[in-house]
């Protein structure tokens, strides 16, 4: 790897975070929440705060107060707080004083112990009584952060509930593309500075790679997900790899030849095909990223074209390793099964790997609903392979 190359792969936003010190978290945790608070603004313009129940989103009110909820039981009521991932997650908290009066917070709020459906009965707290508890938890977690030490373990919370929130907010902008509800998509969302610029990638189609060894897994200093980590090294045979992902274009011309259904999202026009975007059809760009796509839909391309999905072992060699390789747009399907690696222990936010592990598929990347901070060449986002609410593509590699 070449030295503008490494500078490229390690220097993103979304590695800058997971070591950044405490004054760039504050400035970052007063951002993200202002973008939380921005994407719930349509929903109660509108009135449309009572959405139907659905597998593939939560009540808008529901995510207000979860997000708050989830801060505050990591932060604000963790009394084990500087212990970082060595923290007991079942010893006692302090009790909630910003809920305490007007609900149980646990038992509304921790989607551990809530299950889904019942999250549509709850007598949640009302627009202003949500905001102003996210408002609370926030002061609150800005005031422990200013006296916090300066250690991975002393700032480990604070990193997780940050991009614990950045998820919820891509997450809410597929529950508005689903309800077809209008949103503006607040400009710091958009990461397209991930990908290489077009006109300074090399005009090739496929990257090439010998024999080589790789290990894959986050280093142990900053942050990671516990399920980077330990790691695991691989012997990759050589194999080849499509520098970007798949265009409608190409997808749609495997459409037209098989006879399957279109995507969702997706109609066939007058003019041409359309794409639904936040309610409004609009001209589909052939040349943009084909999204929406389950795992499925990836396999079924794959065989009728005399290709594969790559390995998430070969997707992050080539991506952290290889010039001209694009990602960023979407999210992408790999052949893998979300599994751990070896030496996998679970961080005291217990359901976030364990409970998945073998029943979803890993993707790899980021989409233009992701936040920057979460753009990160070796996170794992993993999905049941029959999505296709999510911003969900793919690229191919020769078998």
């Amino acid at each position: 790897m070449n030295a503008r190359l490494q500078l490229e792969a390690t220097h993103t936003p979304g590695q800058m975070i997971r070591t950044s010190d405490a004054a760039t978290l504050a400035r970052e945790l007063v951002r993200v929440r202002a973008i939380t608070l921005a994407l719930f603004e349509p929903y109660e313009a509108a009135g449309a705060l009572d959405v139907p129940q659905g597998d593939e989103f939560n009540p808008p009110l529901w995510e207000l107060g979860h997000i708050g909820w989830f801060q505050q039981w990591w932060i604000g009521r963790n009394q084990q707080r500087p212990l970082g991932a060595a923290c007991d997650p079942e010893h006692p908290r302090l009790p909630c004083p910003h809920l305490q009066a007007a609900c149980h917070g646990d038992d509304w709020y921790n989607s551990s112990t809530v299950h889904h459906a019942r999250r549509w009965e709850l007598p949640l707290l009302g627009s202003q009584a949500a905001k102003d508890y996210l408002q609370a938890t926030l002061a609150q977690t800005l005031q422990a952060l200013g006296q916090a030490g300066r250690s991975d373990d002393d700032l480990y919370f604070y990193r997780l509930v940050l991009l614990h929130e950045a998820m919820h907010i891509e997450a809410a902008v597929y529950m508005a593309q689903a309800l077809e509800q209008p949103i503006k998509m607040p400009e710091s969302i958009a990461i397209h500075s991930i990908a290489p610029r077009a006109d300074s990638m090399p005009a090739i189609s496929h990257l090439s790679f010998k024999n080589t060894v790789w290990k894959l897994g986050s280093p142990a200093t900053g942050f990671s997900f516990d399920n980077e980590l330990a790691g695991l090294r691989l012997s990759l045979p050589a194999f080849e790899i499509d520098a970007q992902t798949v265009r409608w274009a190409q997808y749609l011309a495997f459409v037209e030849a098989t006879g399957c259904l279109l995507p969702r999202y997706v109609r066939k026009a007058p003019n041409g095909y359309e794409s639904l975007h936040f309610g409004q059809w609009q001209a589909l760009n052939m040349q943009d990223n084909a999204v929406h796509l389950s795992w499925h839909d990836a396999q079924a391309y794959c065989l009728w074209a005399g290709r594969r999905l790559p390995t998430e072992a070969e997707w992050e060699c080539a991506a952290m390793s290889a010039q001209g390789f694009a990602w960023g747009q979407v999210w992408e399907w790999t052949s893998s099964d979300f599994q751990p690696y070896d030496g996998f222990q679970a961080h005291p936010y217990r359901d976030y790997s364990q409970p998945w592990f073998g029943s979803r598929k890993v993707l790899r990347g980021a989409c233009a609903a992701t936040l920057p901070i979460m753009a990160h060449a070796k996170y794992r986002n993993y999905f049941t392979p029959d999505r296709t609410d999510i911003y969900a593509g793919f690229r191919t590699c020769s078998k």
